[in-house]
């Protein structure tokens, strides 16, 4: 279980396939703390920590992760906010992110409001997920939907997380992993009974 609330950006350092999965070489100042078999959300995606060597770690990605999720683009550069899991006892500063990605979605604009930051996304299929004003996931921030309409949704983002994310270096086309609030899957799958 996570918060949405990014606690480092690490860098891609190298990238091998092993059959259908994929193994992921991660460069981050905060790999001194990881152990092996830890739990840490790479861009909202949740991925155990299978080797650790001085300052770099390595996670596997298994095919149904590379076909649902952003991972699949990741090359040797490729930086990434990370996220360790949620301790007992601390403040959840965010919302309830289990780092199970449900998807993607494509940034459709970026506007610069001189202080602050509005990206605009395509609505996904589960649309019905979304509402203004309550929490969604991407890569791994969580975030609150300012604006919802049928063509698209939107967030506002602060200079802290701009400067502190992946967001400034997300532009329009990107495509971004999407994780709707728990609570409201709960609730469909309830309503749909």
């Amino acid at each position: 279980m996570f918060t949405g609330i990014i606690e480092a950006l690490g860098k891609v350092v190298a990238v091998r396939d092993e059959g259908s999965n994929r193994i992921f070489t991660i460069r981050a100042a905060m790999t001194p703390e990881l152990k092996v078999d830890q739990s840490v959300a790479h861009e909202g995606v949740c991925l155990t920590v299978v080797a650790i060597t001085e300052d770099r770690y390595e996670v596997a990605a298994v095919k149904e992760t590379l076909d649902r999720t952003n991972l699949g683009g990741w090359g040797d550069g490729s930086v990434v906010n990370l996220e360790r899991c949620l301790r007992l006892g601390d403040r959840l500063d965010g919302h309830m992110v289990q780092g199970h990605v449900d998807g993607t979605v494509r940034c459709l604009a970026v506007n610069d409001l001189n202080g602050s930051w509005t990206f605009t996304f395509e609505l996904p299929e589960e649309r019905e997920l979304l509402v203004e004003k309550g929490s969604v996931c991407l890569n791994g921030v969580s975030l609150t939907i300012a604006s919802l309409t049928d063509k698209g949704f939107s967030v506002a983002i602060i200079p802290y997380t701009f400067e502190h994310t992946t967001f400034h270096l997300l532009k329009a086309g990107d495509r971004v992993n999407v994780e709707f609030d728990v609570l409201g899957k709960y609730v469909r799958r309830m309503l749909a009974r």
